[in-house]
């Protein structure tokens, strides 16, 4: 499997992974994804253009045309969502990666704390505007349950909740062991849990194919199979005047010539892609297993009642939910390196988990199982940042939570190519952190993962 801490170019025309979403989506349509601008097969000039055809780079897109009326050309390695956008678990949350809103406010006080919390609403909101525009997706009903992993983990989560009352007027349900049991899904490894009344589940693969059609509507050229391997920068100058640069990206049957470039390739990012975000971020593998469906009698025996999107309390987080089907997603972290990414043992561990959590489920089985890359910036917060040119512009370290959020990042993203000053917050206005001992990164991520499994079931 391509691993991004290893690989300095990424092929074209490779196909979807044999995800559920790939199956569901293509057998609900004509097999294809909407029409794209086909593969680059000659040299252009282009005032802006966009490295990744996933979330952020569809979104960035479609808000230049639109807000802006700036047509911006995509060039997308593989096919539109090919990456994390087409294979993540489809929450829509108000997520703001893996730092605390507490933690956001012992940092950087209540105002901007507020300001980041109102960002991560904005992308929700943005989402479910897009999706009103026509997209079929297959929303699930509202709902988002934090479960807590062992009893000690309930009083945080209480805990958790009353802040978050107190902070936005969240309004947070606070259940008890045997309510979430009888009235949502019998877990019998969770022990208590919350429940916010937003956050819902939908198709994250047709979600982009909708967005690529939004998109080319508004008169974005996508290019798809078109990888961009080098990306060079030239400097003019004027008399008289300051310096300009164009950036010249090489794709394997066509030069483009941009003024402007945004990387929006988060967790796909190649080895030594560029400068700017060279060793900040580290990508981290996720599995997922769908398993078959299961029967009256198996939801039943689990009281399998909610369709909300689920996440537990561990260090090393697992998450699910019941999809339209009767299947259950379930997914948790993966292989450490791409080599080892199909290695059945990682979809294998999640299934086992998944039965520990409901024993009914003894005999079921997965009929899908598949990983991708997510992104993880050092501060476990997103950055959408420029370079002091302002010519070449990213956004990325999601940190796993970046379904809505990318396409909020992407709105941003674009008014920053068009010169328009947005939130003065430090997710807008601070580059990501490189990672010290960069080259040591996974041996850090191996390390965590250690240390998570001590800390799931000790602490």
């Amino acid at each position: 499997m391509y691993d991004p801490l290893l690989d300095e170019s990424i092929s074209a025309n490779s196909p979807y992974p044999n995800s559920y979403w790939a199956s569901v989506t293509e057998a609900n349509t004509t097999g294809k994804p909407p029409a794209d601008d086909g593969q680059l097969n000659k040299d252009i000039n282009v005032d802006v253009a966009i490295i990744g055809g996933g979330y952020t780079g569809l979104s960035t897109a479609l808000h230049l045309a639109r807000e802006h009326g700036i047509k911006a050309t995509v060039l997308e390695a593989n096919r539109t969502a090919w990456g994390a956008s087409g294979r993540n678990a489809g929450f829509i949350l108000k997520s703001s990666g893996r730092k605390s809103y507490a933690s956001m406010q012992s940092q950087w006080g209540e105002e901007v704390m507020r300001g980041i919390y109102q960002e991560m609403c904005a992308g929700v909101e943005t989402v479910k505007s897009l999706i009103n525009e026509g997209i079929d997706c297959d929303p699930q009903d509202n709902g988002y349950i934090r479960v807590a992993h062992k009893p000690s983990m309930f009083k945080s989560l209480l805990e958790a909740a009353a802040l978050q009352k107190q902070m936005f007027g969240y309004d947070v349900q606070e259940l008890s062991r045997e309510q979430l049991h009888q009235d949502y899904m019998a877990d019998q490894n969770a022990y208590g849990a919350i429940r916010y009344q937003d956050g819902f589940g939908i198709n994250p693969l047709k979600l982009a194919w909708g967005y690529q059609d939004i998109a080319r509507k508004t008169g974005v050229t996508i290019h798809c199979d078109s990888p961009v391997n080098k990306i060079q920068q030239d400097y003019s100058k004027k008399s008289g005047q300051q310096s300009q640069s164009k950036h010249i990206l090489h794709t394997p049957n066509g030069i483009v010539t941009a003024k402007k470039v945004v990387i929006a390739t988060n967790g796909y990012t190649a080895k030594n892609f560029h400068p700017l975000i060279k060793s900040k971020t580290l990508p981290v593998l996720s599995q997922i297993i769908v398993t078959e469906p299961l029967t009256d009698e198996q939801l039943a025996a689990c009281n399998f009642l909610t369709s909300n999107v689920i996440m537990d309390t561990r260090a090393l987080k697992y998450y699910y939910r019941k999809l339209p089907d009767n299947r259950i997603l379930f997914g948790g972290r993966g292989a450490i390196t791409g080599k080892n990414a199909t290695d059945p043992y990682y979809a294998n561990r999640l299934l086992s988990v998944l039965k520990s959590n409901f024993p009914a489920l003894v005999s079921l089985k997965y009929d899908y199982a598949w990983s991708g890359w997510l992104c993880m910036s050092l501060d476990d917060m997103p950055h959408i940042y420029q370079n002091e040119q302002q010519s070449v512009f990213y956004a990325m370290g999601y940190c796993g939570s970046g379904v809505s959020f990318s396409v909020q990042a992407g709105k941003r993203l674009a008014q920053m190519v068009a010169g328009v000053t947005v939130p003065n917050l430090p997710i807008y206005q601070t580059p990501l952190t490189t990672f010290p001992f960069a080259p040591l990164r996974r041996v850090g991520q191996w390390s965590y993962f250690q240390y998570g499994k001590v800390k799931d079931r000790w602490f």
